[in-house]
């Protein structure tokens, strides 16, 4: 190696000041980030507007609205994959969110749970 050595963004052995001021501020951003998904609600409708699931971004179903024409004591079995169908759309939308803000946070870099 070239005499004094490489001295890129760990000059002196140490973390370079600026990068960690990013660092935290984009932990903070995470979770200003993360605190307002928890709190917003994704809803999904199936069915033709015969059963509504609204959850929030914690993943806890909030309100589920049935349509009483969807109310077939002969088929119950359509009524519950009706339920399932809306519950499941409305987390896919919640995780979806929260995946596209992370992505602009981060810049596209995959942390894999760092923050």
């Amino acid at each position: 190696m070239a005499k004094g050595g490489y001295r890129g963004p760990m000059m002196g052995g140490g973390i370079n000041a600026n990068m960690i001021k990013q660092a935290q501020k984009m932990q903070q951003d995470m979770l200003k980030m993360q605190e307002e998904l928890e709190t917003k609600e994704y809803d999904a409708t199936v069915g033709g507007g015969m059963v509504k699931a609204v959850v929030n971004g914690k993943h806890t179903l909030l309100r589920m609205e049935i349509n009483p024409e969807a109310v077939d004591p002969d088929d119950v079995e359509m009524l519950q994959d009706l339920v399932v169908a809306a519950v499941n759309e409305a987390m896919r939308k919640a995780e979806a969110e929260a995946n596209a803000n992370m992505s602009k946070l981060t810049g596209g870099l995959n942390l894999g749970g760092l923050f």
